[in-house]
């Protein structure tokens, strides 16, 4: 039962950072204010981080893959800390 809840909870995580990436991507589309499209790519690189944690954690439990979380994560935030940069300019 704790493991289902689990498995909710990181599931939930991955439907909510793929939806505000799809909607900040929609926005971009819409308005073409860049800093949504900058977002929007770091909310589907956190959608891929959610969705590893649960192949990490539920899936395969026998292979590690942290490195491509920690890869995910980084990649997140790079494209993030890039894209405000980038706009104050």
């Amino acid at each position: 039962m704790i493991e289902l809840v689990k498995v909710a909870i990181y599931v939930l995580c991955f439907g909510t950072a793929a939806a505000c990436a799809g909607l900040l991507v929609r926005g971009y589309l819409s308005s073409r204010v860049r800093l949504l499209l900058w977002s929007g790519v770091s909310f589907f690189f956190l959608a891929v981080n959610s969705l590893v944690v649960v192949l990490d954690l539920f899936v395969f439990p026998d292979l590690n893959l942290l490195v491509l979380r920690y890869v995910a994560t980084l990649l997140a935030v790079g494209v993030l800390i890039f894209g405000l940069v980038w706009e104050s300019a």
